[in-house]
């Protein structure tokens, strides 16, 4: 009797000491996400990250993370992203369209976790088109690398029929990365997504110039910051992306109103003037965001990166407007490859809908939610604001674009 008594207190200690790792490892994980949150809320301006090579700031990618996975895929899954934003494949893939992902230093393992990402969702296998302008960059940065997966994989996942191209810069400076924007374009691209961007400066009118293509579509992250912008999401000639707080049940339906997100970037800039596509907005200078689309960690998406993370890798549930601007570049590759002339300069399109009869119909007006002390400036409401611009996405059809 007394040796069963012993071995079961071994075999309880032995289970109390395997609780105890498993809680640790979760807490560590868990203040490792909240850790990148805290650190990624806050853009970096151009004084305060100035490369000291050539004087470009140091440009950060727009995501959260709002927790890794050691069971598999969470968050929203394609079919359930497509079906709340109502995107009909039956109607277009986004054949014949080149989406163009602008990332510094990539991730080396992008062709590999892609696989694993397409094998569980059941999406079609692809090879991607990939660029080093530059040169192949000498390091490998695990923030960069996420990102670039969160945008390859879910450019993907909207547009599966799209041809795609990964365009990686090997510094994250304005020189390699808008190098990188003109390479994407000189290979034919006809839409650019750009998740990253610093604080606004006063030289950054002299470079829109590599946004102004008439035959090409150009979209970028607003910021994860709450009140405030990016450049270039600052830009005139780029489609700015903010943020909401998406609530869908199992199908993709919603189960309360879409909402701005609290850390969505958006404001009037201080160095753009306003452009005559937001002439019926009251503003001082040029609007952002001019669209949103999920961008809440916790309500987020799925990705795979088998680069280490804060310690981890595998799946990981993303959030942030990083994965707005991928997913817009993919949804109008997708409206594009339906129309025998493509739509581009595209803002003029999205404010002529957005002040068309269409527009509840094109898009989903979302009127809750602040991103800051609540003022005109800071708050979501009827029809455009600095917190969500036009809406999500809803029902976009090629035949208005």
């Amino acid at each position: 009797m007394k040796k069963y008594v012993i071995l079961i207190v071994c075999a309880l200690f032995i289970i109390s000491g395997l609780v105890w790792v498993i809680y640790t490892q979760k807490k560590q994980m868990l203040a490792s996400a909240k850790k990148l949150e805290i650190e990624s809320r806050k853009p970096a301006s151009f004084e305060e990250s100035k490369n000291q090579k050539d004087s470009s700031p140091l440009i950060r990618p727009s995501f959260h993370v709002h927790h890794f996975s050691t069971t598999g895929a969470t968050g929203y899954s394609p079919t359930q992203i497509r079906n709340a934003y109502e995107m009909n494949l039956a109607l277009g893939t986004g054949a014949g369209q080149t989406i163009a992902i602008i990332d510094a230093f990539g991730n080396p393992n992008m062709q590999r976790d892609l696989n694993i990402f397409n094998k569980h969702f059941g999406l079609p296998a692809i090879r991607t088109q990939i660029y080093y302008p530059q040169g192949k960059p000498t390091t490998t940065d695990s923030s960069w690398a996420l990102e670039t997966s969160l945008d390859v994989e879910w450019a993907h996942a909207i547009a599966p029929g799209a041809n795609l191209m990964l365009v990686v810069a090997k510094e994250a400076t304005y020189d390699d990365l808008l190098s990188a924007v003109d390479f994407a374009v000189s290979k034919g691209a006809t839409q650019v997504s750009m998740s990253w961007g610093s604080g606004e400066f006063a030289s950054e009118t002299s470079l829109d110039f590599h946004f102004s293509n008439p035959k090409v579509n150009f979209f970028a992250s607003s910021g994860d910051g709450g009140t405030g912008i990016l450049w270039p999401a600052a830009s005139p000639f780029v489609t700015a992306v903010g943020g909401t707080t998406l609530f869908l049940d199992r199908n993709g339906a919603l189960t309360q109103p879409e909402m701005a997100w609290p850390d969505s970037g958006g404001g009037e800039s201080v160095y753009e003037a306003q452009p005559t596509f937001q002439s019926q907005i009251q503003t001082s200078g040029r609007g952002v965001p001019d669209v949103s689309y999920n961008a809440d960690p916790s309500t987020g998406f799925p990705v795979y990166d088998s680069i280490a993370f804060y310690g981890q890798s595998g799946w990981i549930q993303v959030g942030g407007t990083s994965a707005g601007a991928p997913q817009w570049a993919a949804l109008i590759a997708v409206a594009n490859s339906q129309r025998k002339a493509p739509a581009y300069s595209l803002n003029s399109v999205l404010y002529k809908l957005g002040h068309g009869p269409s527009y509840t119909q094109d898009f989903r007006d979302i009127i809750t939610g602040c991103n800051g002390a609540p003022t005109n400036l800071t708050c979501a409401r009827s029809g455009y604001d600095f917190v969500t611009g036009l809406g999500t996405p809803l029902r976009l059809r090629s035949s208005n674009l």
